[in-house]
């Protein structure tokens, strides 16, 4: 059934929900039209509809990009200095869980080309409440990861101009993806490509640094030898034991944050059955590469005991590789980083408060475009929320605790989202049988793998629970839970409609 602008079709209900969605009414500006399921009607003029201006490239590097962040560049250290050589494990885990958790979103957006995000798929399968809940929650995340990241560049600022005030940077940053985001899509995806690019370089150097010094036999000043046996000879490679092991997890998780954004781009890539397949299938290289090679390589010539947990083993082996500039080179790599993941962040909030207005669970001014094609007013709403969030981190206390604080309730609300995937995976799997039957993208382990996957995430919170600033963060996020089922209930008041109804 085709849609033209301005029409509203009555709603009818179909004989089996399992094959579509009932049609719902959708505002884009302050227009209604009607989309049956979730499907989105394409023949709505720009800009009252997102725009597939992401190429093949564009999407494979914002990919690339969100599975390689600041938790991998600063948080390393910790976790090696946790796990010892074990972290390997860790790192291929954690990625391998959620390499299927991103084979089965693709199956779902590949499954309807009208699902434009995870509101979609989760409000068409799971009911509205699902859409609402995934939907603020995906971005709350954001907001929470870009506070971190905002003050992150503050402090990496200070290290070239130590007098500036820290506001003065986050500020600027701000303002500054603010407007670039404000005037295309594609300028979005050139920065990401460029963010990305230094990040990709900047590992790919320290592999072949780290394999060099091996070759060459290196001795530190110490008399540390550069060896891969390093990995094993040094205490074993279970140093503290599985209570090592398993203390890697809780900080390593917050390293794979946004390895989702290929599925937040795909609304706007040109050709998503043939690109989206390739960002995720790509995922394992990316990890054994970006991760597993760098920190070999970082462990084989540094012995893993004398990695200190408070700063970055990438700059300790630039050093000793006799690099003079190496802590210039890596804060400008890890400024880059911080600035990436504070742009996708901004990326992903407005498109979420875009998707959200669409199902009328968002005020509805958010779904109306710029002459750009860009949901400018959600851009303001976001940043307005990051500099707000920023300041509040900045009259806190304890500048470090704040931070962990905020990064460990990111991960702990990121896997609510993509458990939330799972779910909506599940129901896909029951109600639209003959869809799966003819995708041409299959997750690979089915129903059976997520929930292996639901019962990691589940594993996970367990361990979050061990340690008292994760524990801390663990315990705030329920609060974040009773907010949104509160505005959910107001919603569904205001609505009259039935709370759980999939209607």
């Amino acid at each position: 059934m085709r849609l033209e602008p301005g029409i509203i079709v009555a709603a009818w209900r179909p004989p089996q929900r399992a094959v579509l969605a009932p049609p719902r009414l959708y505002f884009y500006g302050d227009r209604p039209f009607a989309a049956q399921g979730a499907c989105m009607t394409s023949s709505l003029p720009p800009p009252e509809q997102l725009r597939r201006s992401l190429s093949n490239r564009h999407l494979q590097l914002i990919a690339l990009g969100g599975a390689i962040g600041t938790g991998l560049f600063m948080g390393s250290g910790k976790t090696i200095s946790l796990a010892g050589p074990s972290v390997l494990l860790v790192y291929l885990i954690i990625g391998g869980m959620l390499f299927f958790v991103m084979r089965a979103m693709g199956e779902l957006l590949l499954s309807n080309l009208a699902y434009k995000s995870f509101i979609d798929f989760s409000s068409d399968l799971l009911g509205p409440w699902a859409g609402f809940f995934c939907g603020w929650t995906y971005w709350f995340c954001w907001i929470v990861t870009g506070i971190a990241e905002v003050v992150a560049i503050a402090a990496y600022t200070q290290f070239w101009l130590p007098d500036l005030p820290s506001w003065v940077p986050a500020v600027l940053c701000v303002l500054l993806l603010l407007s670039l985001n404000l005037v295309t899509v594609k300028l979005f995806g050139e920065l990401e490509f460029w963010f990305a690019l230094i990040k990709i370089v900047a590992i790919c150097a320290l592999v072949v640094v780290g394999v060099a010094l091996v070759l060459w036999g290196f001795r530190s000043p110490a008399g540390n030898a550069a060896t891969f046996a390093n990995l094993w000879n040094d205490g074993g490679f279970f140093p503290h034991g599985w209570s090592g092991f398993f203390a890697g997890f809780q900080i390593a998780v917050f390293a794979f944050v946004g390895i989702e954004l290929a599925g937040t781009a795909a609304a706007e890539t040109a050709d998503p059955q043939r690109n989206l397949p390739k960002a995720i299938n790509s995922i394992p290289l990316r990890i054994i590469v970006f991760y597993v090679l760098a920190l070999v390589a970082i462990m084989a010539v540094t012995p893993w005991h004398l990695v200190e947990a408070d700063k970055s083993p990438f700059v300790e082996l630039f050093v000793l590789a006799g690099i003079p500039a190496a802590a210039s080179i890596i804060n400008f790599v890890v400024l880059t980083s911080a600035t990436s993941s504070a742009n996708s962040g901004i990326f992903s909030t407005s498109r979420m408060l875009y998707g959200l207005a669409g199902e009328r669970h968002a005020p509805r001014f958010f779904a109306r475009l710029s002459k750009a094609a860009v949901p400018s007013l959600g851009l303001l709403f976001s940043c307005g929320c990051l500099l707000l969030g920023a300041l509040l981190i900045y009259l806190a206390p304890s500048l470090m605790a704040a931070f962990t604080l905020v990064t460990t309730l990111s991960a702990v609300l990121f896997m609510f989202v993509w458990s939330l995937i799972l779910l909506a995976y599940l129901a896909y799997r029951r109600q639209r049988p003959e869809q799966h039957a003819a995708s041409i993208y299959k997750m690979p382990g089915g129903v059976a793998m997520c929930w292996v996957c639901l019962a990691f995430f589940a594993f996970v919170i367990v361990l979050l629970c061990l340690q008292a600033d994760t524990r801390a963060a663990l315990l705030a996020s329920p609060v974040w839970f009773a907010l949104l089922g509160v505005g959910y209930w107001w919603k569904i008041r205001r609505a009259g409609t039935p709370a759980l109804a999939g209607e």
